[in-house]
């Protein structure tokens, strides 16, 4: 009775291919435990809104949608854990993050700060390189990573030029593909995320069946630049599987 084994996979003429479940792992935090971090105030409604619209218009079942609030690094390693033992090779899975992070600009490491993270001790702090670890060990055909953190640009190489929109969908899903949104560079971001408020607003607005991540980036990237300080980054993340494909999004009927 292996989990793997119950995956359900649909052929879907449009792509040309076999469509399996579309998998996601939602974490906000934004109540720490150490009183030297201080609290946050949107992560987790943001986090709640993502989640809403990916229910709601998109084919991401509510069984296939993990949502932690304030989780500590052992549930962030536990559900990453769980999602490599039950995806396939035709599954897609997106990651979202939105709490605090950190860049440690000498040593050149990123992490995410969980809620358990105590600010004199990155012994409980999550790793960029640990969660590049984890999205290897997930199957998928498409991962798709969405950070909203003060993080380490080195989890992906941001593409030297702006990505067609035109490109048939089905060439884009084709080929497997580990993306990574992020919110910002190596800088601080602000507590009200305007990367999330435009992020989801373009995906209640979107009228496509299918809508390539590349095309949702590149539809709201501008809005953000100008209603914010941060400038969003979207590239591949190293070392971990990526063919040259692409995310899709595909809306419910």
């Amino acid at each position: 009775n292996n989990e793997v084994s119950v995956a359900k996979s649909t052929f879907d003429p449009a792509l040309g291919s076999e469509v399996g479940s579309y998998y996601a792992l939602i974490i906000g935090v934004d109540q720490y435990a150490d009183p030297q971090i201080v609290d946050l105030d949107n992560p987790v409604s943001d986090a709640k809104a993502l989640k809403k619209v990916l229910q709601e218009q998109y084919i991401f079942d509510e069984d296939n949608i993990t949502f932690i609030e304030n989780a500590t690094r052992a549930q962030i390693i536990d559900a990453l854990d769980a999602l490599s033992k039950k995806v396939t090779q035709k599954d897609n899975v997106l990651v979202f993050y939105a709490g605090h992070g950190y860049w440690d600009e000498q040593a050149e490491i990123g992490y995410w700060i969980p809620a358990d993270g105590r600010k004199s001790s990155t012994a409980d702090w999550f790793r960029n390189s640990t969660l590049t670890d984890q999205l290897r060990s997930i199957q998928s055909k498409h991962t798709l990573l969405i950070a909203d953190a003060c993080f380490s640009g080195g989890i992906f190489k941001a593409r030297a030029a702006f990505m067609d929109a035109s490109l048939a969908i089905n060439k884009k899903y084709e080929m497997a593909s580990r993306k990574a949104m992020t919110s910002g560079t190596l800088t601080e971001v602000p507590d009200r995320s305007a990367f999330l408020k435009y992020l989801v607003r373009r995906l209640e607005a979107n009228s496509q069946k299918y809508l390539s991540v590349s095309t949702l980036f590149y539809s709201f990237e501008e809005a953000v630049i100008n209603n914010s300080d941060v400038r969003p980054q979207y590239g591949t993340i190293q070392k971990v599987g990526d063919e040259g494909g692409e995310f899709i999004f595909i809306r419910r009927d």
